[in-house]
């Protein structure tokens, strides 16, 4: 039986791609590097936004001070405008009511600084009470280690027999794998099927309420 259901956020809670490109594109522009398209940040974001910095700095103008200079530009300016265009996907509201209705426990891990969380989910999910939601935290690795995952556990009580995990990416799949929790691929994110199969994934939905099916 399923208690707990643990989602990632970018890319299957919510759609915060753009934000995420404008604001990094910002920070690039600021410092006369290229910059992306959007779709391009799908296989940027995923790892952290350090990590995300890393990926999208030229590399020949990468030294610590103008990196750190540059992730907090970035950060500061995401602060700011990371709920002009994200929005959440369709069904995922109601898939969350749903959840809380049946008493099943609802979390979250993410690889988004902790500190962006409280904002987010109170703008886009105001009437939905999270069991829990871990972010980026200094200090703890981020995923794909199960870290975050096993801290979820241990706050609800729960055992990963029954717990699902639902993510859009390869790094979700490990992170839920290492973990011993049930993954379950979302097909409407970043990432492709086959990027998820190849990390493990078995089960896969179209829709966030195709989740209501497998419980």
């Amino acid at each position: 039986m399923i208690k707990l259901v643990i989602f990632d956020l970018d890319g299957t809670l919510m759609n915060t791609l753009q934000d995420l490109a404008d604001s990094a594109n910002y920070m690039l522009e600021k410092h006369n590097f290229p910059t992306y398209t959007t779709d391009a940040y799908k296989y940027f974001v995923g790892n952290g936004m350090p990590k995300l910095i890393e990926r999208i700095m030229p590399e020949v103008h990468a030294p610590k001070d103008l990196f750190d200079t540059c992730l907090k530009e970035f950060l500061d300016y995401y602060t700011i405008h990371m709920s002009d265009k994200t929005v959440p996907y369709p069904g995922m509201t109601e898939l969350l009511k749903s959840l809380i209705e049946r008493g099943i426990k609802i979390a979250v891990a993410t690889n988004k600084v902790q500190e962006a969380l409280p904002e987010l989910f109170a703008t886009f999910f105001p009437e939905i009470t999270f069991d829990i939601c871990l972010g980026q935290r200094p200090g703890i690795p981020v995923k794909p280690d199960p870290q975050v995952v096993f801290d979820i556990l241990e706050a609800t009580h729960c055992s990963a027999e029954e717990t699902l995990y639902l993510g859009d990416t390869g790094v979700d799949i490990c992170t839920a794998v290492a973990a011993g929790v049930q993954p379950i691929g979302v097909l409407w994110g970043y990432r492709p099927r086959s990027e998820m199969e190849a990390a493990g994934a078995k089960q896969f939905i179209d829709h966030p309420l195709d989740l209501l099916n497998l419980l």
